[in-house]
């Protein structure tokens, strides 16, 4: 049986400003089992960072707040925790890679000292122990481990290799969670397929559990092995990459999906939009919160907040559109002929090391 390093259960956080109270998370539950990939996908704005930064407090907590729920990491519940308390997991079992590199770096320490501060305060090395494990982790994400390398500065680096530095420094104490906040969006596409293709090398080697929040479901579909859809700071449908990708029920999923560019899109057609914007936070919406933008929404929908209905034991969805006493609903045209053509590895046809083993 595997283990859940992660569960997270009725999740509540809030964030207190002038105007009110944003409630930026609302009754939140998943989870992420030992050696897995869970992606959190949904638009700005719909909770995704904010879920994964309240796990370790990683957030203003002079206005940010846990107001419900537990967190419990190996069993420990770290909604409870104080900051100190936090400090001795941020970097040693749990850590970040965020979509700028440069603001996880520090630009006036060489980079090889930003490697071996962790081993050193975290894994106890002396300084001699920890160069040589800093610049085996420099091979280990595909950096030269030359001293010029090791003593360089962060801006003599590209976008890509300051990504792998990061990269090689959440890895120094062997996690046991990453978490992964859009840490591709910056880069070109090919810098892209590198960096997923090391991160799914890397967690096979150490067995590492990894959360990635994306608004991109071509990198879904390539590194994933679970995908939770996130709005108005809920989780409204989880599932497989397959379940998701290829059978799922959510109206909002349905949205998402249906508004992926593919390899058949041309140059001058129109993309597939989800009408309408996203609610207001400080006053969310009673009932189901997309109900304002779908075609599908029942007259209960505006009322009374949908349960969370069984697909499978791995498919689960919030919508009333799965009740009994509601007749079969077909998904649109649009979605059902893009999930016909749409292979799982759609938008990043195969990572480097595929290509490298097909010998092209």
């Amino acid at each position: 049986m595997v283990n859940k390093i992660l569960d997270v259960k009725n999740l509540k956080v809030s964030f207190f400003i002038e105007d009110g109270e944003i409630q930026a998370v609302r009754n939140v539950d998943f989870h992420v089992l030992e050696g897995e990939t869970l992606a959190i996908v949904g638009e700005s704005g719909s909770g995704k960072s904010v879920v994964t930064k309240a796990i370790t407090k990683l957030f203003d907590t002079n206005i940010g707040k846990i107001k419900n729920g537990e967190i419990l990491f190996l069993g420990d519940n770290l909604a409870v925790k104080n900051n100190k308390e936090l400090s001795e997991i941020r970097g040693k079992e749990i850590s970040m890679i965020f979509q700028d590199p440069m603001t996880s770096l520090n630009p006036t320490m060489k980079i090889g000292k930003q490697i071996m501060e962790p081993l050193i305060y975290h894994k106890n090395l002396n300084k001699n122990d920890a160069k040589n494990r800093a610049m085996e982790l420099l091979d280990l994400v595909g950096l030269d481990k030359s001293e010029e390398k090791f003593n360089s500065y962060p801006h003599q680096f590209s976008g890509g290799q300051r990504q792998r530095i990061v990269i090689a420094i959440v890895l120094a104490c062997e996690l046991k969670l990453l978490i992964a906040d859009e840490p591709t969006t910056a880069l070109d596409v090919t810098t892209q397929i590198q960096i997923l293709d090391l991160m799914k090398e890397i967690q096979k080697k150490v067995n590492t559990s990894i959360i990635f929040i994306t608004h991109d479901l071509g990198v879904v579909a390539n590194i994933a092995d679970r995908v939770a859809v996130m709005y108005a700071g809920e989780i409204i449908e989880t599932g497989s990459v397959e379940e998701i990708f290829y059978d799922s029920r959510h109206p909002y999923t349905w949205g998402l999906l249906s508004s992926m560019p593919d390899l058949d899109t041309k140059d001058n057609e129109t993309l597939i939009s989800i009408p309408g914007t996203p609610p207001d936070l400080l006053n969310p919406p009673k009932g189901d919160a997309f109900s304002r933008r779908s075609d599908y929404a029942l007259e209960i929908d505006f009322r009374k907040e949908p349960p969370l209905y069984a697909i499978s034991p791995t498919h689960f969805v919030k919508s009333w559109l799965l009740d009994e006493r509601v007749p079969e609903v077909d998904p649109p045209n649009i979605f059902k002929n893009k999930r016909r053509k749409m292979p799982l590895n759609y938008k990043m046809p195969r990572l480097l090391s595929e290509v490298s083993a097909s010998g092209e």
